[in-house]
């Protein structure tokens, strides 16, 4: 099936959301990487755990308790982070005032290195995600998954949305998007999949001037039944 041009699927969602102004304030302004230097690397760090603690979870418990976790993992500071041995990291893991998930309290400190490693390299680790290309937005979902732990699936790319990195995100009704015209056919994170996703992404990219956060929004309200009659 030929991709849907960029124009044919803002139509549909305008009229499944109520019209081109309800719309655009439903898609949000557009996400520019060069706000993320401002950020501290601790603060990647942060975003990174609390998005692991919150996979398979029930995410408003997490963000209640996530004052609780930067006073336990000293708000995240790399540095210290990484000069904590195995027997703190267990008495953490086993504090009531956070999640007791020791297999995931153990991932702070293994981002903490891959965030470290990057810090050797001269730069900090908001300029190298800063400065990744979003027409190969994949290779850094890849990067993190190869070079963290438990930043594979949804859980990296949630994280650097929340950041203010430009992606988009494999949500239920993207998926089910480009399974419906034949796009993709097999598994959603295999290598062909996410280089044809990555394609189409590219292609409605030249098209207009939207985001791939944008982008990704703007598939989900194409799709699924999600009519609202009204006009603008």
């Amino acid at each position: 099936m030929a991709l849907e041009s960029l124009e044919d699927i803002y139509l549909r969602a305008a009229a499944r959301k109520g019209g081109v102004s309800k719309l655009n304030l439903l898609l949000g302004p557009s996400q520019q990487d060069s706000h993320l230097t401002k950020l501290t690397d601790d603060r990647f760090l942060a975003e990174f755990s609390k998005k692991i603690f919150q996979s398979g979870f029930v995410w408003r418990v997490v963000e209640n308790k996530w004052p609780n976790f930067e006073e336990s993992f000293f708000h995240f500071n790399i540095e210290k982070i990484l000069m904590m041995p195995e027997e703190m990291l267990e008495r953490k893991a086993s504090d009531p005032k956070i999640i007791r998930n020791f297999n995931k309290v153990k991932t702070i400190k293994a981002n903490a290195q891959m965030i470290f490693e990057q810090q050797q390299q001269g730069h900090s680790f908001a300029e190298f995600i800063a400065q990744w290309p979003s027409d190969n937005i994949i290779g850094l979902w890849a990067y993190l998954k190869k070079h963290g732990q438990r930043l594979g699936g949804n859980t990296g790319p949630y994280a650097l949305r929340a950041l203010g990195k430009d992606t988009f995100i494999l949500s239920r009704d993207v998926e089910a998007y480009f399974r419906a015209h034949d796009i993709i056919t097999g598994g959603i994170q295999t290598k062909s999949s996410l280089n044809a996703i990555q394609a189409s992404f590219n292609h409605w990219q030249q098209q207009g001037d939207l985001s791939l956060s944008q982008l990704s929004r703007l598939l989900a309200y194409a799709t699924g039944d999600n009519h609202i009659q009204i006009e603008d």
